[in-house]
């Protein structure tokens, strides 16, 4: 059904953080559906990974800047890198482009993510609630794979699958309360608004 009430977009601009809160959330549960122990990595995540957690949320971070958002930017262009880089590093070496990175290559890796997102999260302390789930639940999950990795303890990577589930799915819910609530011009899922 289309709603009978037009959306007005006030600066001509649309509001790009669904599109960037979805591409993560989306993507994160399936990679997390993998990492709790329900099947294998495989091309749907890679894919994924590639086209709607990397390029999708890129181009929601570009929207971001012309929309003045510092936060939006940084956010939706550096997880879209994440995923990219992500998928870089189980794809290259498989192609004979560099040796597969060890345990503590990947601690390394995930640790300054999560450093990156405990950072972020400081600012979404001004912004709403749902977001600061996301970035907490985000930063958790960085910290319980960096221990997965640096112990090789798989129920501890199967425990990090099921938060980053639940990562995944606030994301989604964010993303979705956004699109609902503008479209609708109430709240229809409430995000916690400062």
């Amino acid at each position: 059904m289309i709603p009978t009430t037009p959306v007005v977009v006030k600066d001509g601009i649309a509001n790009p953080a669904p599109l960037g809160l979805c591409a993560f959330g989306l993507t994160t549960v399936l990679l997390n559906i993998h990492n709790a122990g329900f099947f294998e990595l495989n091309a749907m995540i890679l894919a994924m990974g590639i086209f709607y957690g990397g390029l999708a949320q890129v181009i929601a971070g570009v929207i971001e800047a012309k929309k003045n958002n510092t936060f939006g930017l940084t956010a939706f262009t550096s997880y879209g890198f994440f995923w990219l880089s992500l998928v870089g590093l189980i794809v290259m070496p498989k192609l004979g482009w560099g040796t597969k990175p060890s345990e503590g290559a990947m601690c390394a890796y995930l640790g300054i993510w999560g450093l990156f997102t405990l950072c972020l999260f400081f600012g979404t302390l001004k912004l709403n609630r749902a977001l600061q789930f996301v970035f907490a639940s985000l930063t958790i999950l960085f910290g319980l794979l960096v221990w997965g990795d640096a112990s090789g303890n798989e129920s501890i990577k199967h425990l990090a699958g099921y938060e980053g589930i639940i990562c995944g799915l606030s994301a989604i819910y964010t993303g979705i309360a956004n699109v609902l609530n503008e479209v609708y011009g109430r709240t229809v899922l409430p995000i916690g608004a400062k």
